[in-house]
């Protein structure tokens, strides 16, 4: 299936570093590997609206129709931001921002509303908390939940039945953690589970089909980046292997989008960042590799509405370099 890239909104280039010519550019070279008899990957890239403000190490999540992006840093500093996009109108909208500025924020979705935990004050992993945040769209407000056992940031978070599983991270040493704490939203209680195998950061988190998979991060900095990917089953409180990323990455961003789980992004400095974009199917337990995002990024957010995954700001060079509002768009027939 042969790709295709496209621009549906122009976008200054003073507000964006990859712009039209380069998407055009980025499709002409797709274009010359099939004629080279290679094998196009799958999928088509084209950019929206951009976010208000550019920003790094932003979380994104998806509920009722609309992508909320949380978080992230300027200038090295982590702020409240809180903004909403509309597919069907491409338009973005300030909402209540968070109650205390944080950056590497762990999101997840559990009863109509959106959970926000731990996250970093300032660069680089400065500063991480034990805060937890709900979010209700319907009043536009945050309420402030009980504290996570211990403070820690860059963690995953991904909601099974209904109680909301925060997955390892760092914490105020700069070491990571093997930490697993289950928030159930109903009782506004914390509890234990079987901690993460293995150590580590910077990792995508999803849930599908009644499990959890944490794939990739990081063990200290991005170059000790791992491919590991291990699944959780919350009937046993056990963990299994499954197939391990084939390009070993960390500071990414995922989404379960069409049966498959998406792992996106990436760095490796001093001078890399991953374009890659490869998707996990959990009933093969295999791995493809899909169309590439247009440039390399990293220390973004995205989330799945419809037929299309959306994926928002982060840093087109490593480190904080290069900081986007570029919102981008994946879509698979």
């Amino acid at each position: 299936m042969k790709s295709k890239l496209s621009n549906d909104v122009p976008i200054s280039a003073e507000r964006n570093l990859v712009t039209p010519v380069l998407f055009a550019i980025f499709c002409f070279c797709l274009i010359g590997i099939a004629t080279g008899h290679a094998q196009v990957p799958a999928g088509s890239w084209t950019m929206k609206a951009p976010l208000p403000r550019a920003r790094g190490e932003v979380a994104a999540v998806a509920l009722d129709g609309k992508l909320h992006a949380l978080g992230g840093s300027v200038d090295g500093k982590a702020g409240p931001y809180h903004d909403e996009y509309d597919p069907a109108t491409n338009t973005w909208r300030a909402r209540a921002p968070l109650p205390e500025g944080r950056d590497h924020l762990a999101v997840a979705v559990a009863d109509g509303k959106i959970f926000a935990f731990g996250g970093f004050t300032s660069a680089v992993h400065k500063g991480a908390g034990t805060d937890a945040f709900e979010y209700d769209p319907a009043a536009n407000g945050w309420r402030v939940l009980p504290p996570m056992k211990g403070p820690r940031g860059s963690a995953g978070a991904a909601t099974i039945d209904g109680k909301i599983h925060v997955i390892g991270g760092r914490g105020l040493d700069g070491v990571v953690v093997a930490t697993h704490e289950v928030f159930d939203p109903k009782t506004d209680t914390w509890s234990q589970a079987a901690p993460l195998p293995t150590a580590r950061d910077h990792m995508v988190v999803i849930a599908v089909d009644g499990k959890i998979h944490v794939i990739g991060g990081r063990f200290k900095g991005p170059v000790q980046r791992t491919g590991l990917h291990d699944v959780y089953d919350p009937a046993t409180d056990t963990w299994t292997s499954a197939a391990p990323l084939p390009t070993p990455r960390s500071g990414t961003a995922g989404t379960s989008y069409h049966g498959l789980i998406l792992v996106l992004g990436g760095e490796l400095p001093p001078d890399h960042t991953f374009p890659e974009n490869e998707a996990y199917d959990p009933k093969t337990n295999t791995w493809t590799t899909l169309a590439p995002m247009p440039h390399g990024r990293h220390g973004f957010g995205g989330g799945t509405i419809g037929d299309n995954a959306y994926f928002v700001g982060g840093n087109l060079g490593p480190g904080g370099g290069d900081t986007t509002d570029q919102l981008i768009v994946f879509h698979l027939p």
